[in-house]
């Protein structure tokens, strides 16, 4: 069973598929996946295209990388 749901929102995706979203991307984007700074989002309402997408919002976009780097800072040292 897939308990996956959008880091965002929390919806399980039935409605607009989860994407997996490089929270550093870019040149970092193998970083990002090496220490697990990846999350699940929805495709088109949170992840691309939506008023509060992370792709579209640049106070989305630092949340969540303030919550990758604390994240890494807690895992990494």
């Amino acid at each position: 069973m897939d308990n996956r749901r959008c880091f965002l929102c929390g919806r399980n995706g039935a409605q607009d598929p989860l994407e997996r979203h490089h929270i550093f991307g870019g040149a970092y984007r193998n970083k990002s996946e090496k220490y697990g700074l990846v999350v699940d989002l929805c495709g088109n309402r949170c992840h691309r295209n939506g008023r509060l997408s992370v792709h579209r919002n640049g106070n989305q976009m630092r949340m969540l990388r303030r919550y990758g780097q604390l994240k890494a800072m807690r895992e990494q040292g």
